[in-house]
């Protein structure tokens, strides 16, 4: 019995999969459609920017999705008040454009990210990057992948400086020893997309501030993981998705504290050197 389950689970996973896959592609579409074309834009409280690209997405994503599983829960960047939707096991979890500010900039690192998860876990996960023509993609179990190509999160091997992601402030507050075997990535804007950056090998690692969202993070996770590394909290556990009271107690809903994504070996060390930062009060 129990192999019978993992296998209508692995099928189930692999339907998923290819449904996000197209969902994405469309979403890609029509987020183009506004790109480079100044779209009206509002604030959410008072500060982070949403156009009308991200909710032209969304509601395509919503309906698209939803009709194909109407037994899932949906869980959105743009509809994150949608509750009756929430708390089922099986979700989807949904940023229509991660990158806004990207997008808005000119910018091409911005995707559509789409991951389903099931009791807090992600299943499956897609980031559609349609101006670089890049799909990351992966399955629980089955490996990461860029355009059908197995991608794997690995330190340079030649004993080059290892590249980590973060703003040049922080950088420069790293404490010596760590910062000597590094070297400084520029801030990528889209969360999701530098994670993935991690996990195609790109980046040793990346610090996460405190207050992102799962749709930020669950599909971007399932690809780190499948592909080798590893999204953390600062206690050193994997994230679990879909809890609409907020990861950490206090935190807005779907939200999650400072966390580390790294290339298997390299993330303890991350983890010691963000907690040091945090204690000085220099990372938040």
């Amino acid at each position: 019995m129990p192999e019978t389950n993992q296998a209508t689970n692995q099928r189930a996973d692999s339907d998923d999969l290819q449904l996000i896959r197209e969902a994405a592609a469309e979403a890609g579409k029509i987020a183009l459609r506004y790109y480079g074309n100044n779209p009206e834009v509002w604030l959410k409280g008072g500060q982070s920017p949403v156009s009308e690209a991200d909710l032209a997405v969304d509601r395509f994503l919503q309906a698209f999705l939803l009709q194909a599983r109407p037994d899932y829960g949906w869980i959105s960047e743009e509809t994150a008040t949608d509750q009756q939707r929430t708390g089922r096991e099986r979700a989807f979890v949904v940023d229509p454009i991660d990158g806004t500010r990207a997008f808005l900039a000119g910018d091409d690192r911005w995707c559509v990210s789409i991951a389903v998860i099931d009791q807090g876990k992600p299943r499956c996960g897609v980031l559609d990057v349609p101006v670089r023509k890049e799909v990351l993609s992966a399955v629980s179990g089955q490996g990461a992948f860029q355009n059908g190509t197995p991608v794997a999160a690995q330190l340079p091997a030649d004993g080059r400086s290892y590249p980590v992601a973060m703003s040049r402030s922080h950088f420069n507050d790293l404490p010596e020893g760590f910062r000597s075997k590094t070297a400084f990535s520029p801030y990528v804007p889209s969360l999701a997309y530098r994670i993935a950056m991690v996990g195609r090998g790109e980046l040793a690692g990346t610090f996460v501030r405190g207050g992102a969202h799962d749709w930020d993070l669950a599909a971007a996770d399932l690809l780190l993981s499948e592909a080798g590394g590893r999204l953390l909290t600062l206690e050193g556990q994997a994230l679990s998705y879909g809890a609409a009271g907020g990861a950490v107690a206090g935190q807005k809903p779907f939200s999650h504290d400072v966390l580390v994504a790294a290339v298997a070996g390299f993330e303890e060390e991350m983890l010691i050197v963000v907690r040091q930062l945090l204690s000085d009060q220099n990372y938040s």
